[in-house]
């Protein structure tokens, strides 16, 4: 009777092992975010730096560079605020790289390699934690450039568009700051690569048109992606269609985020592999 009940039993089991398979990732993931966001309020001051460094370039532009910026048909503040809103998550999603390093250096993630949990989750967790601080980051950015004198002219339909673009936008280069994060060797490397990219809303048209730039630099910052990003999210909240452009910056961040997620998944299996 026992031989019986034993060699029956795995027949009922299956079925709910199966179901706890398919949901312990999605509760990992879960337990990851939460632990990402714990670090960050922790790490307050990182954060705050994230959404303070980003409104201080966009307040010293506006007062000091405002008046002496002419750009015929719209204000400057206008102009400049969607750049900031990209700087602004270039700066907040650079700190997953660091993250990233952190916990590879300390060991962490080869911890998670022995419980019976997703260890690629942690990375995961990372990115979707950026993700939301990104967006709170955003929210204050647009709210003191409507102090400085933004007023957007955008409809309901395309507030909504530009929040979708710039939301595949912060999860595009969080993701790529995470693989950076996984590629380098130490928290400082992390940080001096992730840095460099730091630099290219600078030359885009996210502060002055592309025209008023040398005629060796205008066409890189023309067909950059981040330049793609702006242009889309500033048509859309001047309340005008963004253009092919907008298709433009969709086609950009799909690819990099495809490179991203493939470089890091990757890099997370090559690391595991030398340990």
């Amino acid at each position: 009777m026992t031989s019986a009940l034993a060699t029956s039993s795995p027949a009922v089991s299956p079925p709910a092992a199966t179901r706890a398979r398919r949901a312990r990732p999605v509760a990992a993931v879960a337990q990851f975010v939460g632990r990402s966001l714990t670090h960050s309020v922790r790490d307050a001051e990182a954060l705050l730096m994230a959404v303070l460094l980003p409104t201080m370039i966009m307040l010293l532009f506006v007062t000091v560079f405002g008046g002496a910026i002419q750009i015929p048909g719209i204000d400057y503040v206008d102009y400049i605020v969607p750049g900031v809103i990209v700087l602004c998550a270039g700066f907040g999603s650079s700190s997953v790289a660091v993250y990233v390093a952190t916990d590879i250096q300390n060991g962490i993630i080869d911890r998670f390699r022995t419980m019976p949990v997703p260890a690629y989750g942690v990375v995961v967790g990372h990115v979707v934690a950026s993700v939301l601080r990104n967006l709170i980051a955003t929210a204050f950015v647009i709210g003191v450039g409507v102090l400085l004198g933004f007023r957007p002219a955008a409809s309901p339909w395309q507030w909504l568009a530009a929040i979708g673009l710039l939301l595949v936008f912060i999860v595009t280069i969080t993701w790529l700051f995470a693989a950076i994060g996984l590629a380098s060797g130490s928290p400082a490397a992390a940080s001096g690569y992730g840095f460099v990219l730091l630099f290219l809303p600078y030359v885009s048209s996210g502060f002055v048109p592309i025209q008023t730039l040398p005629s060796w630099l205008a066409p890189f910052a023309e067909h950059q992606p981040i330049t793609l990003v702006i242009e889309a999210t500033r048509a859309l909240l001047a309340g005008h269609a963004p253009g092919s452009g907008a298709y433009g910056a969709l086609a950009w961040c799909g690819g990099v985020v495809a490179v991203a997620v493939a470089w890091s998944a990757w890099t997370f299996r090559r690391r595991a592999a030398r340990r």
